[in-house]
Formats: structure tokens, C-alpha cells, sequence
């Protein structure tokens, strides 16, 4: 088993910078501003060994409101590591959170390693003096953003520990479910309700979630990585520097994802912008469900009206399965699971191409193709193309005048046929090349003469 190290601090010290040099990624969003992580974030560490890091939020003494869920999050990355790395800052020197956080740590019982970040182009022993009064042993003088001193580092931290030689093997890791929709629709209560525990931080504040966090977990035998996403608003509204990033951030949760759940507001009507952050998903092929979310306060009399708002704003949207729930309460939300894999099934569902030809050749039974300037399109045969989404290639002639009526039909037949539902499928078309376009017929010498005399026949008369 991986040894669990995790990264602790008062805000803004360097700790996911620190993270990404370890890890060698780009996972954690960094910014110069306080306060910026918020869950906990894991990773594998690469350099000095193979282990798991956990990045944490900043700790403060006397959180209240949103603070005190980030320093509850960071509590707990305590008590689950093996190591504890205390992140300091050599340019500002010992601050009076230092302090608290090394007498929190004091508690915890868990060994630590003092590391002074920041501390390119400084004297290590003149950074270190100050330090030494935290009482937490002979401080590492480093330089995250530089990868300069990470080996070191890692050489005391890990010292003692058993790390595999070998970095550990690419399990599959589960369907991976994307949770989207605008800010404060209960996205990060949903995630918790299903994993049954306080994994990430829910706070009744739009903009709570900045980074996109990853949750792992099995339920009934199936693996599953829930990915919580920072709510997307209007580009009009984005006016704040991180808040960009976290929108891309979601944007990339989305294409990594096999499913994504579409969170929605019972109380809000349904807004130009769920409308075109779903529409980014079904353009991105992802397969979908719908969860119509605080649905338990929601009057019998107007539950109709909502789900017929549904249907009018998101029509493209009619192979999404529709899911109300309470995230809160946890009404409905125990039907999510069971959704999430039908849809990754039909996502990534196999379809031989003689079953896919038989398919298509019934549905040109039903309903032939138009005519073409008095031709009628063929459509010859069928095969897969792709999975997540399903893709079926149609081979034939004149296959680029179908019209989209035509293709929405064969679509839908598909569908039908092949149990696609919770996902989008596309058709597309090929021609066939003609072997003889571009040649020309050699006459031979026999059938020079006759045309010859073909001709003269013809100028005669």
C-alpha cells in the first residue's frame, strides 16, 4: 500500500504548487490569492518515490462560515496520512498561523516535516533561523515553483516509510461521472450524499467550488470517480481572473469524463445557460442524465409545469434519462448509480456490423431515403465508428444529400434497436469512391474505324 503524505499551511504558502512538483501535473488550480483550494485534492507522488499527496485548503485559527469546512477537510487529511508536510513561506517570514498550525500538528500526533518554501535565492540557514522556534526539528529549504530541493525534502519524509520501487499499475478507475450545472444547485451535496461521507466542501455560496475534485469510491461492486465542477455562469458574469480557470477546469472535466450528470435548480426556471452547458455536453458526446435537484419542496400542483419546461428548453436533450431528487434528503438520488452505468453500457456499447446493416436495412423497408434529381439515395451498408459516444458509419450514393429529417429517423432507430439510451449517437455518411472516375475508355483500333465511320455516316445525311 501507497504511504498517504499531505500537504498543510496557513493560505496562499505555496502548498499546491508544491503539489503539481510532486505529482508533475497541472491538477491544482494555482493563483496568488488566499483561500484558492478548498477540497482535498489527491495525487501520485513521483519524485523521492511512489506515494499518494493529498493537498489541502490554508488553515486558519478561528474559521468561521466557508473557512471552517476547508480547516474540517484539512483535519482530516491529517488524521488519514502517514507523513505531514508543514508548508511555510520564506518571504514572509513566521507568522502567527504558523504557530498554529504547528501546535495543531503538535496534536495530531503525526511525524512532520518543516519545509520553507519560496526560498529561492536565499541563505537556507539565515531563511531556517526564524523557524526553528515552531519546534518541529531541522526545517528543508525549497523552491516548489522551481522544483529546486523536492529531493531532499522528500529523502526526510519519506525516510522510515516502505515505498513500492515501482510506480503503481494503471488500474481502471471506474466510470468516471462528471457532476455540472450553474453555481449553487447542490452539486457538491450530491457528491457527498453519494459517497455517504463530507468529501467535499458544500456551502450554501455560489462559487464554492473552484477546482475540479476527484472522488473515488465502490459501490455494489462498481468503481466509480465522482469529478465535482465550479458552477458555470454566463461569460458576462466571469469577471474574475480564477473563476476563468475554474470554467476551464469544468470544460476539461467534461471531456474526461464517460458520464455526466446535469444538475439543475427545481426552483429556478430553466435558463438560457442550463440550456447551453447541456448543449456543450451532448456536443461533446458525453452520455447524460438529468437530475432535477431540491425536488421535495417542490408543490404537487407545479411538478407538471416544471417537467414540461424541461421538455420545451432542452428537446435535444430527449435521450437524457430525468432524474428528481433531493441531494440534501437524499430522495431519488439512489436511482442515480443504477443511471450512471446504463448510460456508460450504452456509451460504450459494441455493435457487430452485420447486426447494424440488418438494423439499417429494416429502417430503408419503413422509410426510403428521398429522391435526388429523380435518383434515389442508396444506402448500402453499416459499421461502428467510435464509442462514447456511439458512432455508426452508413456507407452509400449520394449520401450527402440526406437530409437531417432522414438522419434524426435513422438515429432514433439505432437507438431503439441497440438500447442507446442516457447517451447521444451520431450517423455519419460516407460515399464510396468511384474506381473509374478520372479514367478514359482506350478505344481500340477496330473501334476507332467504326466511329470514324460513324461519323462520316453522319455528316453525309
Amino acid at each position: 500500500m501507497l504511504p498517504v503524505v499531505a500537504l498543510v499551511g496557513r493560505p496562499n504558502v505555496g502548498k499546491s504548487t508544491l503539489f503539481n512538483a510532486l505529482t508533475g501535473t497541472r491538477d491544482a488550480l494555482v493563483a496568488d490569492l488566499p483561500g484558492l483550494t478548498r477540497d482535498r485534492k489527491f495525487g501520485y507522488g513521483r519524485v523521492g518515490g511512489h506515494y499518494i499527496v493529498v493537498d489541502t485548503g490554508g488553515l486558519v485559527e478561528q474559521p468561521q462560515g466557508l473557512e471552517a469546512l476547508m480547516v474540517a477537510q484539512s483535519e482530516r487529511a491529517v488524521a488519514e496520512a502517514d507523513r505531514v508536510v508543514f508548508v511555510v513561506d520564506a518571504r514572509e517570514g513566521l507568522a502567527t498561523a504558523d504557530h498554529y498550525v504547528a501546535n495543531l500538528l503538535r496534536r495530531s500526533g503525526k511525524p512532520v516535516v518543516l519545509a520553507i518554501n519560496k526560498a529561492e535565492g536565499l541563505d537556507s540557514d539565515v531563511v531556517g533561523a526564524d523557524f526553528h522556534s515552531l519546534g518541529l526539528g531541522e526545517p528543508v529549504a525549497i523552491a516548489a515553483a522551481h522544483r529546486q530541493g523536492l529531493d531532499d525534502l522528500m529523502e526526510r519524509v519519506l525516510l522510515g516509510l516502505e515505498t513500492p520501487s515501482d510506480p503503481p499499475a494503471d488500474a481502471p478507475d471506474g466510470i468516471r461521472v462528471a457532476i455540472v450545472g450553474r453555481p449553487n444547485v447542490g452539486k457538491s451535496t450530491l457528491i457527498n450524499r453519494l459517497v455517504g461521507a463530507e468529501r467535499v466542501v458544500a456551502f450554501d455560496e455560489p462559487g464554492t467550488t473552484r477546482d475540479s475534485v476527484h472522488v473515488p469510491f465502490e459501490r455494489d461492486g462498481h468503481r466509480y470517480v465522482l469529478i465535482d465542477t465550479a458552477g458555470m455562469r454566463r461569460k458576462a458574469r466571469v469577471d474574475e481572473g480564477i473563476e476563468k480557470f475554474s470554467v476551464v477546469k469544468a470544460l476539461q472535466a467534461i471531456d474526461e469524463a464517460h458520464v455526466v450528470i446535469g444538475v439543475l435548480d427545481a426552483h429556478e426556471t430553466i435558463a438560457d445557460q442550463d440550456a447551453s452547458l447541456l448543449g456543450m455536453v451532448a456536443e461533446r458526446g458525453r452520455a447524460l442524465i438529468l437530475a432535477v435537484n431540491k425536488w421535495d419542496n417542490i408543490p404537487m400542483d407545479q411538478r407538471d409545469h416544471i417537467r414540461n419546461q424541461l421538455l420545451l428548453k432542452v428537446p435535444f436533450l430527449d435521450f437524457a434519462p430525468q432524474h428528481f431528487i433531493s441531494a440534501r434528503h437524499g430522495t431519488g438520488v439512489g436511482d442515480l448509480l443504477g443511471a450512471v452505468r446504463r448510460a456508460y453500457e450504452a456509451a460504450m456499447r459494441e455493435m457487430p456490423t452485420p447486426e447494424l446493416t440488418r438494423v439499417l436495412e429494416a429502417a430503408l423497408v419503413a422509410h426510403q431515403p428521398p429522391l435526388v434529381r429523380g435518383r434515389r439515395i442508396k444506402l448500402r451498408y453499416a459499421h461502428q465508428g467510435g464509442r462514447n459516444p456511439p458512432i455508426v458509419v452508413i456507407h452509400g450514393n449520394q449520401v450527402e444529400h440526406v437530409p437531417d429529417a432522414f438522419r434524426r429517423y435513422l438515429v432514433n432507430t439505432f437507438r431503439e434497436a441497440f438500447r442507446l439510451h442516457g447517451t447521444p449517437v451520431r450517423v455519419e455518411f460516407r460515399s464510396d469512391p468511384n474506381p473509374f472516375a478520372g479514367r478514359r475508355n482506350v478505344l481500340t483500333e477496330r473501334q476507332v474505324m467504326k466511329r470514324r465511320r460513324l461519323m462520316r455516316h453522319t455528316k453525309r445525311r
